[in-house]
Formats: C-alpha cells, sequence, structure tokens
C-alpha cells in the first residue's frame, strides 16, 4: 500500500483567446481578425476568464497537504498518471473523453468552468464542489469504454466512439467481419464503434440519418453500436453489412486493404493507430471502464 499522500492532477486544454493569441501573437490582431468575421473578442475573453478562474478555484481547493500536478491536453499521450492520482478534467466534456483512455481505474472528476453553456454530461461539477468531493467520500459510476486492438498487440481506447478509415476521411477500402461470421469487402468513408457515452455525439448523428439503425447502448451499458459511413456499392464491394451492436466479449474485425489506414479515439487523430496491407483489427467492448465522479 503507498504512503505517498493522493496527488490530484488537473487536466485542461488553451483557450479559444490562447490559440488566437498563439496565432496572431497580439490581442489586437486577434481582435482585428475575429471583427473581420463578425465575432468580438470580449466573448472570447471572459471564456478564458472563465476556464482561468475555474482553475483557479479548482487548485486552491485541493487540501494542503496532498500532491498537485497540472497537464494540458496536448500533452496527455507523455504523461504517466499514478494508481493513486485523482484527476480533475476543467473544461468541455470532450475533454474526459480525452484524458479516459488513459487512465485505469483513477477517479475522475469533471468540473465545468461555464455552467449552463455546455452540456455537462461529464463534467458534471462547479469548481466549488471540487473540496467536498476531494475531502469526503466519492461516488463513482463506472462508464464502458470501447477497445481497437490491432493482430501486433497494439491497443487504443476510447470513451465515446474509435473511428477506423483513411487519415484524410476519403475512401477506405477493407474487409469486414462480424461476430456471427458474416464478411463483406467494403469502400468506404470509414467506420464508427461508439460507447453508450459516446452515443449523443457522432453515433446518435449517424443513427437519425440511417434506416433500420440499431438501438444506441446507454451510457453503462456492456454494448457498443458500430456504423460504416457512406458504403459505396460495386462489383467488388457491398452494402449489406453497415450497423449493427455488439456485446461484452464480442468484437467487429477489419481487415486492411489499402495503405495507411488509421483508429484514432474520441477526435485525437495525432493519437492513432496506423495499418497497412493485411493488417487487421478488432473492435470491442474495453475490459477498462472510466470510473466518473458523480
Amino acid at each position: 500500500m503507498s504512503t505517498l499522500a493522493p496527488r490530484v492532477v488537473i487536466v485542461s486544454r488553451r483557450s479559444e483567446l490562447d490559440e488566437l493569441l498563439a496565432r496572431h501573437g497580439t490581442r489586437a490582431a486577434a481582435d482585428y481578425y475575429l471583427r473581420e468575421r463578425g465575432r468580438d473578442l470580449a466573448e472570447v475573453a471572459a471564456r478564458h476568464e472563465a476556464l482561468r478562474a475555474a482553475l483557479a478555484a479548482t487548485g486552491a481547493a485541493i487540501p494542503a497537504d496532498w500532491r498537485r500536478g497540472h497537464i494540458d491536453r496536448d500533452d496527455l499521450p507523455r504523461f504517466l498518471f499514478g494508481p493513486e492520482d485523482v484527476v480533475i478534467a476543467v473544461g468541455q466534456d470532450g475533454l474526459v473523453a480525452n484524458v479516459a483512455k488513459y487512465l485505469d481505474g483513477q477517479p475522475v472528476i469533471g468540473v465545468d468552468p461555464e455552467p449552463g453553456r455546455n452540456p455537462g454530461v461529464l463534467v458534471r461539477h462547479e469548481p466549488g464542489a471540487v473540496g467536498p468531493l476531494l475531502r469526503g467520500r466519492r461516488e463513482a459510476e463506472p462508464r464502458t469504454m470501447v477497445s481497437a486492438r490491432l493482430d501486433d498487440g497494439q491497443e487504443l481506447l476510447g470513451l465515446n466512439e474509435v473511428y477506423f478509415g483513411h487519415a484524410t476521411h476519403q475512401s477506405a477500402r477493407y474487409t469486414l467481419s462480424t461476430p456471427a461470421g458474416r464478411r463483406e469487402r467494403h469502400s468506404s468513408s470509414g467506420v464508427v464503434a461508439g460507447t453508450g457515452t459516446g452515443a449523443t455525439g457522432w453515433c446518435s448523428s449517424i443513427a437519425r440519418e440511417r434506416a433500420g439503425a440499431p438501438a444506441l447502448p446507454g451510457p453503462r451499458e456492456a454494448a457498443l453500436c458500430w456504423f460504416v459511413r457512406e458504403a459505396w456499392p460495386s462489383p467488388a464491394t457491398g452494402v449489406a453489412l453497415t450497423s449493427g451492436r455488439l456485446a461484452a466479449g464480442e468484437r467487429l474485425e477489419l481487415a486492411c486493404e489499402g495503405e495507411r489506414l488509421v483508429v484514432f479515439a474520441d477526435g485525437l487523430e495525432a493519437d492513432r493507430l496506423e495499418l497497412s496491407w493485411g493488417q487487421r483489427v478488432s473492435i470491442g467492448v474495453a475490459d477498462r471502464q472510466l470510473s466518473l465522479v458523480v
């Protein structure tokens, strides 16, 4: 058992104002850029200050004898979380999804810097709630995750969904095999497989436009839904197998028939797996779950 004090790791991402200043150098230049496009720097600055205030309040709520760290979203692939860490994601719901794939049971507290502006599905707490949550008993809700596993042992996890296809989302060629043993060659703009947590996002938008779409899983259900995007019928490729569900223990297999197809999770395209001719990836319910503090 570790004798170290718990460590709180705060995760955030750069604000829109930070991004504008990195691109344009000064506030005056950023203001001109926005005004030319019908936007106001004051709104962007207000959101920046709301994030800064939330980060300051969150940091102040950490007990003085606890260890602490702060990491930007872009540095997550290079950061090593410890088993005793408590993770606080300060930002939008997507930030919780971005950090989930790098964890293994550590509790995550989602903090909303702008209550009422964000949906608050995963960032459920205001900064003022952080202190009591750290000092008291925390109730955690397990959330199903999705796993994409290459035939060479590499694995990628996602909280919302994983995407398989061409890096540019142009036509990808592959063979799809279902758990029931059905196979079909495809030419499509990719495959999306999502959890119940992600069923309110990308998978939901696909399902709304898809006749006969499978029922989307609930956020705690150990199941996935999957969709083929824009499958193209031809003498060599079909459109019969374009959606379905995967229960725990079932896996969808995709065999690459082109160069440099990719798999990435939750919109983080830079952190991805790459496949070439003949490589296979299987997608299913992950062994790990997100521990979301509610």
